[in-house]
């Protein structure tokens, strides 16, 4: 990676955005799609807001060509996309849906046309149904269910793209997924289940780089994209950077809120030692051989950052939270805004896992509605993200090397079990009429782009 320029962001930043495709495709009966664990939840009462699903949901499926316009007049450097498995393999194992493969064909063909880098994701949650009838991730064979899908996808498709991550938020569609039962399957499994469900996506994971490396036709940049789950200090005092930095790297307990237990087996082959107390009897068995199948070589960090809790140095340098100023910033979702999480968090990831960063995701949710005059005005929209990319720009001045930042959302769009109640798009959709309506941030984040970042303000913590 080149170094930064005057304005901060090196010359070759990818400046991009992102979507999932259970959250806009829509299509989710059509040319050969199979059933997700997604569907199934949607059709589950009171699982999602306002009895919601995704079943058309912006319909990017049939409207890709106009929003890859939208794409190429925002200036996006690259754009990451997930693609739904049960789309290409509709059982999830065995038979190829061909009609599948050619919409990301399509896809892929269309970005490049019009000057966009493929960042494409493997899975973004959208689990087949069939496979979890046959016991998902809790079944010993799910690891090579995921490999052999990587390998069918990265056949039909690296002669064109060369960016993968495998897979996104294991903390969500593990944790989320199978121990609270707020996102599909909709599970409250045991302990003992959960990791061992979390094991067997881990091994997954590692056949996947594998089978990509092995199978890619030009030479693939592989990365994962999990929570960013991190701390940041309640000052600058060296006592309190320890502290934030010992306390982000913890698994403070039974919680699958950590980095270190969904990262660590990833990069350096083992469990963490704090994780393994913690978790106790209901760690899976497992071999040296397990851990090192996980174990795969990544040419990037990407790290899906939004928000992050403040912590001080207590007593013995035990982490002490740091309680937020009454009426402190909080976004529509409610996620408090702090802007210094994209500084502390690539630092913190770099100094550990010493892999080039990717924002995978940033953004924020907002009470956003089309106005009397035809425009969508989300002034809070771009003061977070200027915020955001402002701390950014300090950690790469600092040395921390970030290779992109792609902005959650491209658009509006179903936002899980919360269905299309929270907003998180440069774009404006429609949910009735499917019309794209760009907002001010799309404008703003096109000029940014444009100048490689020199219209963001000087950072007020650094004269």
């Amino acid at each position: 990676m080149k170094g930064p320029t005057a304005e901060g962001f090196p010359k070759n930043f990818v400046w991009g955005a992102a979507t999932a495709s259970y959250q806009i495709e829509g299509a989710a009966t059509e040319d050969g799609r199979g059933p997700s664990v997604w569907d199934m939840l949607c059709r589950r009462p009171g699982a999602i807001w306002g009895g919601h699903t995704g079943a058309v949901g912006c319909d990017h499926y049939h409207r890709m060509p106009e929003d890859v316009e939208l794409m190429r007049t925002l200036g996006l450097k690259g754009y990451r996309f997930s693609i739904s498995w049960p789309r290409i393999l509709p059982a999830g194992t065995g038979r190829v849906n061909p009609k599948g493969l050619a919409f990301y064909d399509r896809l892929v063909d269309a970005l490049l046309a019009a000057g966009i880098q493929p960042w494409a994701t493997l899975f973004h949650w959208d689990y087949p149904q069939d496979l979890y009838d046959r016991g998902g991730w809790l079944s010993p064979d799910s690891p090579k269910w995921f490999a052999d899908y990587a390998r069918i996808v990265v056949r039909a498709l690296s002669d064109r793209v060369t960016h993968w991550m495998t897979q996104n938020e294991p903390q969500c569609y593990i944790g989320l997924g199978l121990r609270d039962g707020i996102h599909a399957p909709g599970e409250k499994l045991g302990w003992r289940e959960v990791l061992l469900a979390a094991h067997h996506s881990m091994m997954g994971h590692g056949l996947a780089v594998r089978a990509i490396r092995a199978t890619a036709r030009r030479r693939p940049l592989i990365g994962a994209a999990p929570v960013g789950s991190h701390v940041i200090p309640a000052s600058g005092s060296a006592r309190d950077v320890a502290t934030a930095r010992r306390a982000t790297f913890a698994v403070a307990g039974r919680t699958y809120w950590n980095t270190t237990w969904w990262t660590d087996p990833l990069i350096f082959g083992r469990y963490p030692a704090d994780g393994l107390k913690a978790f106790g009897a209901d760690v899976p068995k497992h071999s040296r051989r397990d851990l090192e199948t996980m174990r795969a070589p990544l040419d990037f960090f990407g790290a899906n950052i939004y928000q992050s809790e403040a912590v001080r140095a207590g007593r013995g340098g035990a982490a002490e939270p740091a309680a937020r100023p009454v009426g402190h910033a909080l976004t529509a979702y409610k996620w408090p805004v702090t802007p210094d999480a994209l500084y502390w968090g690539p630092k913190f990831f770099w100094e550990r896992y010493k892999l080039p960063i990717v924002v995978t995701e940033n953004g924020m949710s907002g009470a956003d509605w089309v106005g009397l005059d035809g425009r969508v005005h989300d002034h809070a929209r771009i003061d977070y993200l200027a915020r955001y990319l402002i701390a950014l720009r300090r950690a790469i001045r600092d040395g921390v090397p970030v290779l992109g930042y792609f902005q959650w959302s491209l658009m509006d769009n179903f936002e899980w079990a919360e269905g299309f109640k929270e907003r998180f798009g440069l774009i404006h959709v429609d949910y009735t009429t499917k019309k794209r309506t760009p907002k001010d941030s799309y404008e703003w984040y096109r000029d940014l782009i444009a100048t490689n970042g020199a219209l963001l303000p000087a950072d007020p913590a650094r004269p």
